[in-house]
């Protein structure tokens, strides 16, 4: 990964990008609501969480590799709106060493397809991440689950 794609994958990560969104600014969709709100949609997506956990801190080979993949995929996945991705956020914790990710995409199909496309970021990075997993002793763990959201659900 250049530079240039490291500092803006950081980028990513500080302040992710919607493909999906309203006619509204950044500032104003950082503004506090008061309230409670559900989403408005009229078609299906997909809530898909991913995260990472720390297990052996001194494993930096094991684990350092995995959180560096993340930056390019979102970048990937942000420069092409056709692949389903809609957004994403980035929550830390509730550990030292955790991270999970919230991310939005248009259906489920789309994330499957993602996954399993050998021509993209993810398959490279898990065929990579396993030869490691098992090397490291379990240095990370990395975890996931996916909703399917009816229309107006």
């Amino acid at each position: 990964m250049a530079r240039s794609d490291f500092t803006q994958g950081i980028r990513l990560l500080a302040t992710p990008e919607w493909n999906r969104g309203g006619p509204e600014g950044r500032a104003e969709r950082r503004r506090v609501r008061r309230g409670r709100f559900m989403a408005a949609h009229t078609e299906p997506v997909a809530v898909f969480l991913i995260g990472a956990r720390v297990n052996r801190w001194r494993s930096v080979r094991g684990w350092l590799p995995v959180f560096m993949a993340m930056p390019g995929m979102l970048k990937e996945l942000t420069a092409e709106p056709e692949s389903g991705f809609l957004g994403y956020r980035m929550l830390l914790g509730p550990s030292f060493g955790e991270v999970t990710f919230v991310q939005y995409w248009r259906r489920a199909g789309d994330i499957r397809a993602y996954a399993t496309d050998s021509a993209r970021s993810h398959r490279p990075a898990q065929s990579a991440f396993w030869r490691r997993y098992f090397t490291s002793n379990g240095a990370v763990g990395i975890w996931h689950e996916m909703y399917a959201v009816r229309p107006g659900a």
